[in-house]
């Protein structure tokens, strides 16, 4: 939040031609304060969230971001006590800063504790949580973007459904998908687990079998839980598209009497719709399932399968190119550790699971849905999206973009293996190092103790770190100026 700032104040804005509504006079000194601190989390896409949270879906191409985090910030912007006049805008600028810090930080917890539940390696998970607190797609953490909120979601549900709480995580995964579009896919976890579960149940002796159920039964109460589960997971997205159906397709409301004269001339310069003014009904409003979302994507942004594959794309795909390579690297390394698991899709018990001796860490059994998981956001977000969007696409849907580098370092970097004061390689002291009064090194922070010794690291760990770091540092650059950082 300081560095953005600083950033922000140093570097003067990009003339960008991204949604940017007309703001009221200025306000109080107050309001200038704030913008100056915290306008640079306000760019981009922060822009509609901010705009839907004041005012609603009133634009159609709004529509494309969905509304839990624009609710969440409404209720937060409303409900604490502000010691000066503020206008709507400063107010919801500092409530997205609040409500993300604490988002970030439990989505981080959530990490950490489902990557106990599956790599059963804490360490590992430990050193895959700090990894997120430092993400190559940290900018969009912290600004007002419904990134916080989604990972928080999609990774507490995870470990819930690790657990075995179906309830709880079918809930989580539901409010997931009422915050980013992408959550609907999410519901492959809940039916990969009922699926192998069912799987593993039939491969039971005989004897198991027959304290069983009758198959037909068991199979009907499988489909019926998966099909009433999957329903709600998809229910707040359907929801919002009746919502923006109701709001645009329908007749006029004379809405745009309430609506100011500079936001209408916006409207009319950019051609943007306006919901509740008569017009002729948008395209989407005719078709046989009317989903605003798909239209948004295609009409406004030109998204598609390869639309984005042209030369003067050239510089987005070398954006995207280091988190495009690690999710690559780490679906290669899973398929190449396991690759009987891989062909009979994890529903053949293994040998190993069958002695209770299954492998930990990232190239277990238990990590194999999440690397299909990660490898399917990857080839549609290379092919089908902006593919400078694929490292927070990735950062904050999948566990798999901080599991693959943890290991990496872990299995890599010797630093990491000693567990005295002495530098293995150099046998100089090791800088970083704070045994605790335990003798166990407790408050032993891995990311720092590597920073601090970066000139013995391994050339893999500071290609690591330097991802992780250089894009923490090049978001909030770009980003927080309305630089190409989307």
């Amino acid at each position: 939040v300081v560095l953005q700032a600083v950033f922000n104040l140093l570097i003067p804005d990009h003339a960008a031609d991204a949604f940017s509504p007309p703001r009221p006079g200025p306000g109080s000194r107050w309001d200038a304060l704030v913008e100056r601190l915290l306008g640079g989390l306000g760019r981009w896409d922060g822009e509609h969230f901010l705009f839907i949270a004041e005012r609603g879906y009133l634009l159609e191409h709004n529509c494309a971001f969905l509304p839990l985090f624009p609710l969440g910030l409404r209720a937060l912007a409303a409900l604490l006590p502000w010691p000066a006049e503020l206008q709507p805008r400063s107010r919801l600028l500092l409530s997205a800063a609040l409500l993300n810090a604490l988002l970030s930080a439990l989505a981080a917890a959530a990490l950490l504790a489902l990557g106990r539940a599956v790599l059963r390696r804490p360490r590992q998970a430990f050193l895959a949580a700090l990894l997120f607190s430092v993400s190559p797609a940290g900018v969009f953490l912290a600004a007002a973007y419904s990134e916080s909120a989604f990972a928080l979601l999609a990774f507490g549900a995870m470990w819930q459904l690790e657990r075995g709480h179906g309830c709880r995580s079918g809930l989580l995964f539901s409010l997931a998908s009422g915050a980013r579009a992408n959550g609907v896919l999410n519901a492959g976890f809940f039916l990969y687990s009922r699926g192998r579960r069912f799987a593993l149940q039939l491969q039971e002796g005989s004897a198991a079998r027959g304290k069983l159920p009758a198959l037909w039964k068991r199979v009907l109460g499988l489909a019926s839980s998966a099909a009433l589960t999957c329903a709600g997971i998809f229910l707040p997205f359907a929801l919002f598209q009746y919502y923006a159906y109701v709001r645009f397709c329908g007749p006029g409301t004379g809405l745009a009497q309430a609506i100011p004269e500079p936001l209408l001339q916006l409207a009319r310069d950019k051609g943007y719709r306006v919901a509740g003014v008569g017009g002729d009904k948008p395209p989407w409003c005719s078709q046989r399932f009317p989903v605003v979302y798909s239209y948004i994507q295609d009409t406004y942004w030109n998204v598609g399968f390869l639309r984005y594959f042209e030369l003067r794309q050239i510089p987005n795909f070398l954006l995207a190119l280091p988190v495009t390579l690690l999710s690559s690297w780490a679906a290669w390394t899973y398929v190449s550790a396991n690759p009987r698991h891989c062909l009979t899709l994890g529903l053949e018990r293994s040998k190993s699971e069958e002695r209770g001796k299954a492998r930990d860490g990232f190239c277990g059994p238990a990590a194999f849905v999440y690397v299909v998981h990660a490898t399917a956001l990857l080839v549609f977000g290379f092919f089908c999206m902006h593919v400078q969007v694929l490292t927070r696409f990735l950062g904050c849907s999948s566990p798999i973009l901080y599991w693959f580098p943890a290991h990496l370092l872990q299995e890599h970097e010797p630093l990491l293996w000693s567990t005295g004061t002495d530098n293995p390689a150099s046998g100089k002291p090791l800088l970083g190092k704070s045994p605790s009064s335990c003798g166990k090194g407790t408050s032993d922070n891995p990311i720092v103790r590597l920073l601090l010794n970066w000139r013995v690291m391994t050339p893999l760990s500071k290609s690591i770190l330097g991802f992780f770091l250089g894009y923490w540092l090049l978001g909030l650059i770009l980003h927080c100026n309305f630089l190409p950082w989307t």
